[in-house]
């Protein structure tokens, strides 16, 4: 049985260069692993279905603040990873980051698999195959990301503390990305070129922008195709403060660190 810890990656800045003619999206990115983490605790079944004595599925159970709504349906990127690297597992996924919140969640969890797996990783097809966050996720630290994800450049890491507010809902990272066509590749006044397709996406993003543009002082970033903000720096008790009289319980704050 292995434990393994899978960070969530912070998109620091995004901009979108291009569309290749199978349709996937060029990015010139900066990113950044936190120390906030998923765990999987993976046992590894390989052995005893060589002995015949096993089912040939691996099996997926999710615990954790962000696991409602997640299902073992084979289309879990776990799943999608394992069967990549031709393992099978059972796997007991703990959920601390959000699905839909533009953290690299899923991401993150099929790096870790890539991790445990411990075979070379052809990082095109890995782009491709289970998703263009994965090479990061797989590297981790600090990098420039570029291509759709599969170009990797480490740089220094900087220590750095930032406060993610998470709203109660998702957004579709295949839909604002549909979005930013429709709207005609538009750029950003900010450092994310998908903030204006992510708001025409799921209009509610605004309101919270609002809201934590007032109470910290500070225009938040949307990390990645969202749904979450953050601010640079430690507001998480002005913030949930803030957020809880506009809006109820329903937000998640949390700080995190660069690691």
């Amino acid at each position: 049985m292995t434990v393994i810890h899978a960070p969530a990656k912070l998109t620091l800045s995004l901009r979108v260069t291009g569309v290749r003619d199978d349709g996937y999206h060029l990015i010139d990115a900066e990113m950044t692993t936190l120390d906030l983490h998923d765990v999987l605790v993976i046992e590894d079944t390989h052995g005893a279905i060589d002995a015949g004595t096993a089912p040939t599925t691996s099996t997926i159970q999710f615990t954790g603040p962000f696991a409602t709504g997640l299902v073992d349906d084979g289309t879990n990127l776990v799943t999608k990873a394992l069967r990549l690297v031709k393992r099978t597992a059972s796997v007991v996924l703990e959920k601390n980051i959000p699905h839909g919140g533009g953290l690299g969640g899923g991401s993150a969890d099929a790096a870790a698999i890539l991790r445990w797996a411990g075979q070379p990783i052809d990082l095109p097809a890995v782009a491709t195959s289970l998703g263009a966050d994965v090479p990061f996720c797989a590297a981790g630290g600090r990098a420039r990301v570029r291509g759709i994800g599969e170009i990797i450049d480490p740089i220094p890491q900087k220590p750095g503390v930032v406060t993610l507010v998470i709203p109660p809902f998702s957004v579709s990272t295949p839909a604002v990305y549909r979005a930013w066509d429709e709207l005609g590749g538009p750029t950003s006044e900010g450092p994310n070129d998908l903030e204006p397709a992510a708001l025409v996406v799921e209009p509610r993003l605004v309101a919270w922008r609002d809201a934590i543009a007032q109470t910290t002082g500070t225009s938040p970033v949307l990390a990645g195709s969202g749904a979450t903000w953050f601010v640079v720096g430690d507001h998480e008790d002005e913030l949930r403060a803030g957020l809880r009289a506009r809006f109820g319980d329903g937000a998640h704050v949390i700080v995190a660190r660069h690691v």
